[in-house]
């Protein structure tokens, strides 16, 4: 029996990838594992939702440790950790495959749509994925991010450089892989050039293409 098809979503930061990701959950009518994701791993962690919403407040110790693992891959839910990482840890090394038990409990249910959080890395050889890279042109990046994610105009730059470098980082510490190597990906596309509805429009397409509903 073939494995239940999924689709993952990787993304350049303010690229308009998580907005995507959510027109082709909604298209498809499959779950989208954005956001949600967090709260997923928090209770695998034994933590409320509500104490990871607040992580952003500087919580001590393994709380903000978590917070910035979790904030690697979703870094505008958590833009106030922004700073040196912290060195890898059991902690941290917990975190994450908390969250691989999480793509892989999805992965196992399929018909999903996985943002972040390495799930195309953690995912590669899973046969009947589509993994999806998103990225647009850097002006374009830092006003979505000063509009939409609410990042001081003063940092932008810095916070759209670093939360790549980051998300780079998080991939090849953990997995060994390029994040940015493009033969990892099945379709890469310019939300800016083609729109957002005109990328999620291609991956929905694709994804009927190949007899997925």
């Amino acid at each position: 029996m073939s494995a239940p098809p999924l689709i993952t979503v990787t993304r350049q930061y303010a690229s308009g990838g998580s907005d995507i990701a959510r027109l082709v959950a909604k298209a498809l009518g499959w779950i989208l594992i954005d956001n949600e994701f967090v709260d997923q791993v928090a209770r695998l962690a034994g933590l409320p939702a509500a104490e990871v919403a607040q992580l952003e407040e500087r919580a001590p110790g393994l709380l903000e440790r978590l917070a910035r693992t979790l904030s690697v891959a979703s870094p505008e839910m958590f833009i106030t950790t922004a700073g040196a990482p912290p060195p890898v840890d059991a902690d941290e090394a917990t975190i994450v495959k908390m969250t691989e038990r999480v793509i892989a409990e999805a992965a196992a249910e399929g018909r999903v749509v996985l943002v972040g959080r390495g799930a195309q890395a953690v995912l590669a050889q899973r046969p009947n994925a589509l993994h999806v890279y998103v990225i647009a042109g850097k002006p374009w990046r830092r006003k979505l991010a000063v509009e939409r994610l609410g990042v001081d105009a003063a940092t932008v730059d810095k916070v759209v450089d670093e939360t790549d470098k980051e998300r780079d980082h998080y991939v090849k510490a953990h997995y060994g892989r390029d994040r940015q190597d493009l033969t990892a990906y099945d379709l890469v596309l310019n939300a800016e050039r083609l729109g957002v509805e005109g990328a999620a429009a291609l991956v929905v397409a694709e994804a009927k293409r190949r007899g997925w509903r």
